[in-house]
């Protein structure tokens, strides 16, 4: 096991399960006003992934599987809690509350729905940093063409960011520094291989973008925590006897992607699946419904690998992961 500061990593990231009520409801008990939400209805086709934060604001919709610009709905994610967030009555979008949907919610913990102003990096932004769990939401305004770079509050440098444009249609790209060293992408939004990004890896305190002219942004930013948060990289063996991966801590959510071939996104939790084998996958770019295939062991202390399918297991492939942590 390895060791953490974190007792207890629901105080920053929680999966939460719920059923569309078609009326408004509370969503509670997550611990900690959640400052990332992503949501996806578990049954029926398309269903998008939507992305919701509190410094765009409860209303404030992107989804995750297409390129669209962000979207106000106010009907939806009506507001976010201390302790969870409100959904409004089934009207003009069905994916976050519709009757009898079942739903997965998962939530990160930033600087409890607080931003800061951030002057770190040649473009002035807002952070809602948790540097205790390595994760930050980060807002600017993009000026011009050309890189710029933009301060993320972590005090770390991070290894996994999520970016898109909000006013203009665009990819979810995804930078990341864990399969090389070097900053390298890929779109959560398309089954695209990795790609070289060409730009310097992110610091301490700034990552460099260039979102062209005048556009506004969204970050959503992960450093690795020993015995919390993982992001790395495995070889697969196509082989049901797959590999295990440690990570000193027994997964709460687990993301992952091949990364030289194009293949889906694969989103596997505890909560969906709360004893192994974990078989209900789900596929960030992708609006389909949960599909029971995998399997992936989540144990104390990392992952096993026991299926040869194509999009956690092709032989000799590298894959990237994400995992963060249900029990340090």
């Amino acid at each position: 096991m390895a060791y953490t500061t974190i007792d207890n990593p629901k105080e920053h990231f929680v999966t939460k399960l719920y059923t569309g009520s078609g009326g408004t409801q509370n969503i509670t008990g997550l611990q900690f006003s959640p400052d990332f939400i992503w949501l996806k209805a578990l049954e029926g086709n398309n269903y998008h992934h939507n992305a919701y934060d509190s410094l765009r604001g409860a209303t404030k919709a992107l989804e995750i599987d297409d390129t669209d610009a962000e979207a106000t709905i106010s009907d939806a994610l009506t507001s976010i809690n201390s302790d969870g967030f409100s959904l409004g009555a089934d009207g003009s979008d069905r994916e976050a509350n519709e009757s009898g949907k079942a739903m997965a919610s998962w939530n990160w913990r930033g600087s409890d729905s607080t931003g800061a102003a951030n002057t770190d990096g040649t473009i002035d932004s807002v952070t809602s940093a948790n540097t205790t769990a390595g994760f930050s939401v980060v807002s600017w305004t993009n000026e011009s063409s050309g890189d710029d770079t933009v301060g993320h509050g972590l005090g770390v440098a991070p290894k996994l960011i999520i970016t898109k444009v909000r006013s203009a249609t665009s990819d979810w790209y995804t930078h990341t520094t864990a399969y090389d060293g070097t900053m390298d992408y890929f779109k959560l939004n398309d089954t695209t291989a990795v790609t070289n990004l060409g730009k310097p890896a992110p610091t301490s305190t700034v990552f460099t973008t260039d979102m062209g002219g005048t556009t506004t942004g969204i970050a959503y930013c992960f450093a690795d925590i020993k015995g919390y948060q993982q992001i790395g990289v495995f070889t697969g063996n196509a082989s049901a006897d797959g590999p295990f991966v440690y990570t000193g801590f027994r997964p709460a959510f687990l993301l992952l992607k091949v990364t030289s071939t194009t293949n889906d996104w694969v989103v596997f939790d505890a909560k969906r699946d709360p004893t192994n084998a974990s078989t209900e996958e789900l596929y960030p770019n992708l609006s389909n419904a949960e599909a029971t295939v995998g399997p992936v062991d989540f144990l104390s202390n990392g992952f096993k690998i026991k299926s040869n399918q194509y999009h956690t297991n092709q032989n000799g492939q590298t894959f990237i992961f994400a995992a963060f942590a249900e029990h340090p």
